[in-house]
């Protein structure tokens, strides 16, 4: 998710005094075909920002075509004005989400105001995480190990309400910094009973990583992962490239199988950029997709 959107320009302007907060070897081939996701993934949500145009003016309208196309699972932001809960109440937000038949599993939040009743509002109702959206790109490592301090914090937060804590990345954090990828630090600062990852994936691409591999290197950190596709035959220059999730280049089926081997995970629908078409039609199509794979 790419943060200059207006509702969370200001989201981890800071996290700590004066701190600015916040692949291409996966096979970027055409996705097709189905996972062996040996039965433990059938569910799978969408971030709430792919249809931003749309849930401020109708939030419950919205979220009852969302449930119409599919989704089981939501995952929120916290907009300007409306909040996590979209102008409810938690338990309200909750009680409409039941009666469709989705669950909310997790929100992207400031986490500089208020974490602590944050975090209390979110066990109330079950959610399973919160989540850090970005760290606004830091420029030193040491800022991200200020950072890696504050998630473990954060962390110990969730855990005491019974929740979990995690951090979303963007490319920044996969691109070398004073000799060393600040991903590394973060995962290896972080205390892994206390802070999740949440991957996207069109990020780690977009940084010419390869999902698989960081997967990979450090088992059971990654629980969510945003399934963002990129327009096929772009430069990685090129960020705004945000696509139809299952028409671009990334090889979302091999990623997933590979994430599906240590369990159960959680799969968020996300787009950036509508290509023509309406954020509506575009969380249809990345429902249909998700289905054709799971």
């Amino acid at each position: 998710m790419w943060y200059k959107r207006r509702e969370f320009i200001k989201l981890s302007s800071t996290i700590v005094s004066g701190l600015a907060l916040t692949g291409i070897g996966s096979k970027l081939s055409g996705c097709t075909g189905s996972v062996n996701a040996e039965a433990n993934n059938q569910d799978f949500g969408i971030q709430l920002y792919t249809v931003r145009d749309d849930m401020p003016k109708d939030p419950k309208n919205v979220l009852k075509q969302l449930a119409s196309f599919g989704y089981k699972q939501i995952e929120s932001y916290e907009h300007d004005k409306l909040g996590m809960f979209w102008g409810m109440k938690n338990t309200e937000f909750k009680k409409y989400l039941d009666d469709l038949g989705m669950k909310l599993v997790s929100s992207h939040c400031d986490i500089n105001k208020d974490f602590e009743r944050k975090a209390a509002e979110a066990a109330a109702i079950q959610m399973n995480y919160l989540i850090c959206p970005s760290l606004n790109s830091p420029k030193t490592l040491n800022n991200y190990k200020k950072a890696a301090q504050k998630f473990n914090e954060y962390g110990e937060i969730c855990k005491k309400n019974g929740i979990s804590f995690a951090y979303h990345n963007h490319d920044y954090s996969f691109k070398p910094l004073e000799g060393q990828l600040p991903q590394d630090l973060l995962m290896m600062e972080t205390d892994k009973a206390l802070v999740d990852y949440e991957m996207d994936i069109y990020w780690v691409v977009t940084a010419g990583q390869d999902p698989v591999q960081w997967i990979n290197k450090y088992p059971n950190r990654f629980k969510l992962f945003h399934i963002k596709d990129r327009i096929k035959n772009t430069p990685l220059t090129e960020k705004n490239a945000s696509t139809v999730v299952g028409t671009g280049s990334i090889d979302f089926p091999s990623i997933i199988k590979q994430a599906n081997k240590e369990g159960k995970k959680f799969y968020m629908v996300e787009q950036e950029r509508y290509d023509g078409t309406t954020p509506s039609k575009a969380a249809q199509e990345g429902a249909a997709f998700m289905k054709s794979l799971l």
